[in-house]
């Protein structure tokens, strides 16, 4: 799995034309430019997305300005789909990434990661036409589950219902749309995430199964070995937490608190 994921990474940075020996900006280096270059996801609200007036908005906006702010730095925003994330910040694209970045080990021997921002709770989402009870009876091959490319879950996934068919799509808007047009029968996901956009699709009857299947820590991700500015985003997290702010937030953009809580910690 991880020499797999490596290579996937390595490809897709080649892709982009940039080598993998990038050195990631220091905090000295950062703090004197005045700017925080941040990694967020331009079509996934309500964590991110093009507003109205084509400027970002969304969760990790509002938490991105903040945090900026608490460091004196100015915000500069770099759209990546959710398979770059990871790519971004090892070619020093982007100094930190949010997104939804769940910490896994494949991850984090890549890349560097802070206390946790959000957690993340997986759930299933699929329609009336899907007649299951409990989400193990979706372990069969005459289901497909649609998942976005380069997610965590897909180890899950593999691990807990490796009889299901699996279709890859690139973003949360395709999940639904994959769903909705019956390529696919179920999402097995933060659902929170992915929510918004089954309002393009009225008529279609959706259910969200009641069962909770695991709770995830994201985390801002950054470059490895950078233990300054890891440091120092961990000081500024914990006052955001303990402000109350990042659950303010969090409530203002999904409309209901998060499932499962962080419980900020003066100690890391």
């Amino acid at each position: 799995m991880l020499k797999k994921f490596a290579l996937a990474m390595l490809s897709l940075m080649l892709l982009m034309g940039v080598g993998a020996s990038a050195q990631a900006r220091s905090l000295d280096e950062i703090i004197k430019s005045g700017t925080l270059k941040v990694g967020v996801l331009p079509n996934s609200p309500p964590q991110s997305s093009l507003g109205a007036n084509n400027e970002l908005e969304g969760f990790d906006i509002d938490v991105a300005k903040k945090l900026a702010e608490s460091l004196g730095l100015k915000p500069e925003f770099v759209m990546t789909e959710i398979a770059q994330r990871v790519p971004f910040l090892v070619t020093d694209r982007i100094d930190i990434c949010l997104g939804g970045l769940t910490r896994t080990i494949e991850r984090a021997k890549l890349i560097s990661y802070t206390v946790p921002l959000h957690t993340e709770s997986m759930g299933v989402l699929t329609t009336d036409k899907v007649k299951v009870t409990n989400w193990k009876e979706l372990n069969d091959p005459k289901y497909t589950l649609v998942l976005i490319r380069g997610v965590w879950t897909a180890e899950f996934l593999k691990q807990n219902l490796p009889n299901a068919k699996i279709l890859y799509v690139d973003t949360m808007a395709d999940t639904i749309r994959s769903i909705a047009q019956g390529r696919a029968d179920a999402l097995v996901e933060n659902i929170e995430f992915y929510m918004p956009f089954t309002k393009n699709y009225p008529d279609v009857k959706w259910n969200v199964m009641p069962e909770a299947l695991n709770t995830g820590y994201d985390g801002i991700g950054l470059a490895q070995n950078n233990t300054a500015l890891r440091d120092l985003l961990n000081v500024a997290l914990y006052n955001l937490h303990t402000s109350g702010f990042v659950n303010q937030t969090w409530e203002t953009w999904f409309k209901a608190p998060m499932l499962v809580k962080v419980v900020p910690s003066p100690y890391f």
